[in-house]
């Protein structure tokens, strides 16, 4: 049975996604207002109902929703009136919350070691210099097999590396104070943005955020991200960044599945791209186009597509672009290259129809069976069945006491890692330091004994012995002067 996705009604009919393409990502776009998050809800549905299970970021506070059942409402009925029987049932969805900070779902974690040096170095915003500095970092903690797993770890080992630094040149290149100092200030500035609670253990389990209820039903994860995307952007972009390759490595290829076994929307999407270097960018559309062959799709969700990447935008399948407004010449040539995206017959004009959609209404475009693209169409989008707006906090604390996650990430592991094993190496190195010192002292001592123990040559002489020295002398000068002036007496005659 072909396992489908209904997205809303065009001309009398449905407008469905299939499963069988939804590993081939998509993307929601639209001003601010008309319908993203919606959307967004609507599509998270569809996927749980077919057994996909979802991740989503929260970056407004409004999904939480999903664990509830819609209530009545004329715009409701509106829409469903407006289009073909769908279906519609009111529900909630089974939810699980997820949070970073640890106050509006399960703490989120990973290690610095999984986060890896070039994701670091891009959240750290550090020069090409720093970043050597950083991957030689990671490099002798391997070697010395020392664990990086919490920013106490990553300091104690860049304060190694600076006492060290003569040693290491050799090997591991050239190691300055100064960039070693810099690095400590990023995690200084990174520290008051709550990023320390982001890294340790226990580590988050990609396999944690691919549940199924008892029915079959995908389980949707909510990040609470409006708080993260407030106070640390850099941080929200990495850790969506790291969960995308940590998918990306550690699921097996499964080619093109009925169903894909994940689907990832992220919001705010160009927070992903936004200052991102060269060599990042590379590696993260290269995860986007092999990701899909694991069974994983990713949803982007951004106001203007323009704001991603050209490499990565020729790779997402479905579109649902929602209405934006054209008010200076910039906004004319977005929506214009942003219409000419969209396949579709001469006599359509998706450029004005892009700034006279109303709320609700989307121009969409989804593959078919043979994976070719639609046509575009406009579309109004189905009313979600679940909740519209977030719970309430006490909704949230009774969800999270009934999930299977209760417990498992709540308490804080910290197992010997770098931080310790350097400080019990600064401690040997202190005691045999402190033990040499001691021997040297000891050796000082025992010679100083040995000195004062032997006989003393005598200092003073007797008159006698002066009367001799004394006499000797006199002689000594006197046949010295002969012996001159007879030498120079032979040789002047």
């Amino acid at each position: 049975m072909t396992r489908t996705i209904p997205i809303g009604g065009a001309q009398g009919r449905l407008v469905e996604q299939l499963g069988l393409m939804s590993n081939r990502h998509g993307l929601i776009t639209g001003a601010t207002g008309t319908g993203k998050t919606v959307t967004l809800q609507v599509l998270a549905e569809g996927f749980a109902r077919i057994g996909t299970p979802v991740f989503v970021t929260d970056v407004k506070g409004d999904l939480s929703g999903l664990a509830n059942p819609g209530r009545e409402h004329p715009e409701v009925t509106r829409r469903l009136d407006a289009m073909p029987d769908i279906g519609y049932q009111r529900r909630g969805y089974p939810t699980l919350f997820w949070d970073i900070f640890s106050q509006q779902g399960h703490p989120v974690r990973t290690t610095i070691s999984e986060l890896g040096p070039l994701l670091l170095a891009n959240l750290l915003q550090l020069n090409d210099t720093q970043t050597g500095v950083l991957y030689a970092a990671f490099a002798v903690a391997d070697d010395e097999g020392l664990l990086l797993l919490d920013m106490k770890d990553l300091r104690a080992m860049l304060h190694w590396l600076a006492e060290n630094a003569k040693d290491l040149r050799s090997t591991y290149g050239n190691i300055s104070a100064a960039s070693v100092g810099a690095i400590q200030r990023r995690l200084l500035v990174l520290e008051e943005q709550g990023a320390e609670e982001f890294f340790g253990e226990p580590a988050m389990s990609i396999n944690d955020l691919m549940q199924h209820d008892f029915s079959g039903n995908g389980v949707i994860s909510i990040l609470a991200a409006e708080r993260l995307i407030r106070e640390s952007p850099r941080l929200y972009a990495a850790f969506l960044i790291w969960l995308l390759s940590e998918l990306f490595e550690e699921l097996p290829e499964i080619g093109d599945p009925q169903a894909p076994v994940l689907a990832l929307f992220f919001d705010e999407a160009h927070l992903l791209f936004k200052g991102m270097p060269k060599s990042l960018l590379e590696k993260i559309e290269q995860v986007v186009r092999l990701v899909r062959s694991k069974g994983v799709g990713v949803y982007f969700v951004t106001q203007n597509a323009m704001d991603l990447p050209e490499s990565v935008l020729g790779q997402l399948a479905l579109k649902v672009q929602h209405a934006l407004r054209a008010f200076t010449p910039k906004d004319r040539k977005n929506i214009r290259a942003i219409a000419e995206g969209f396949p579709g017959g001469d006599d359509d004009d998706f450029e004005t129809l892009i700034t006279s959609l109303g709320v609700g209404e989307a121009l969409v475009c989804v593959l078919d069976a043979n994976g070719a693209p639609g046509k575009g169409e406009a579309t109004l989008i189905k009313p979600p069945e679940s909740q519209i707006g977030p719970l309430t906090a006490q909704e949230r604390a009774q969800v999270m006491d009934r999930s299977p996650m209760k417990g498992r990430y709540d308490a804080d592991i910290d197992r010997e890692s770098a931080y310790e094993l350097l400080q019990q190496r600064a401690q040997q190195a202190a005691r045999k330091a402190a033990e040499l010192e001691a021997a040297e002292q000891a050796e000082a001592a025992r010679k100083r004994t040995r000195r004062q123990s032997e006989p003393r040559p005598r200092q003073r002489q007797s008159a006698a012995e002066a009367m001799l020295k004394s006499a000797a002398r006199s002689v000594g000068r006197s046949l010295g002067s002969r012996l001159v002036r007879g030498l120079l007496g032979s040789l002047l005659k």
